[in-house]
């Protein structure tokens, strides 16, 4: 956060530093409006290409494997981590239904499920504990 505010003061700084020399070469009749506009636009299209580069870069986090051994120690079946992919997307007990072609009961028994194997008492906390768990 210190660091983005820091490379906008500059940033103001310098927009006010060359509104200080247009000002001076203008009154001064040393150079034309139009060059100073297009100095001020070059300098802060490069601005705006360093930043955006910095921006979008992703940092490098290691991709952590999923372990298929901790899954068969909770005893999930594939259909329960099916369901419980489903809930980390976000999905209802009606759209996870639909999307694995099963009714609306067997997904509350699967979900029932998982909140005992993982020891969670909502679909959020199971979430968290399963990806703690690295099986997510």
């Amino acid at each position: 956060m210190k660091k983005t505010v820091l490379v906008f003061g500059l940033l103001i700084l310098a927009l006010l530093l060359m509104f200080q020399f247009s000002k001076y070469a203008v009154i001064s009749g040393d150079l034309k409006v139009e060059l100073i506009v297009a100095s001020i636009a070059i300098v802060f299209f490069f601005i705006g290409v360093y930043i955006n580069k910095k921006t979008l870069q992703k940092p490098n986090t290691p991709i952590e494997e999923i372990s298929h051994k901790r899954i068969k120690e909770l005893d999930i079946s594939n259909r329960e981590y099916e369901v419980l992919q489903k809930i980390a997307e976000g999905l209802s007990n009606k759209e996870i239904a639909q999307s694995l072609f099963l009714s609306e009961s067997t997904i509350k028994t699967h979900v029932s499920n998982l909140l005992v194997k993982l020891d969670a008492k909502r679909r959020t906390q199971a979430v968290k504990k399963a990806k703690s768990f690295q099986i997510l």
